[in-house]
């Protein structure tokens, strides 16, 4: 592994949240997706300022997935510009990141 990712991801409602959620898992670009609802967020676009209420996802994968997971989210995502920000944790478990591990290798691998 070459070392965890904590990707957080907006989604404009629930339904779109675990949607997404559930095909990250399922292709194993991430372990495990929690999502936070009643997020907002105000941003500008397209010279205004806007408001939107969202879902929060936050997806733990390997780093070496994050390029395939951000690939994905363009074609899976309903936003025009889905977000998608990769973080490196300091610090993970050492049954956590085998777990992580195991669950997003890909399946070939399994």
């Amino acid at each position: 592994m070459e070392a965890a990712r904590i990707v957080l991801i907006s989604a404009p409602d629930l339904e779109t949240g675990e949607r997404l959620a559930r095909e990250m898992v399922e292709q194993r670009l991430a372990a495990c997706v929690s999502g936070l609802p009643g997020a907002f967020s105000i941003y500008r676009w397209q010279g205004k300022v806007e408001r939107a209420n969202e879902v929060l996802l936050i997806a733990k994968t390997d780093a070496a997935r994050v390029p395939e997971l951000m690939a994905w989210l363009e074609g899976a995502h309903p936003y025009d510009v889905p977000e998608c920000i990769a973080i490196a944790p300091i610090e993970l478990s050492p049954r956590y990141r085998q777990w992580l591990e195991l669950e997003t290798r890909a399946e070939a691998d399994s």
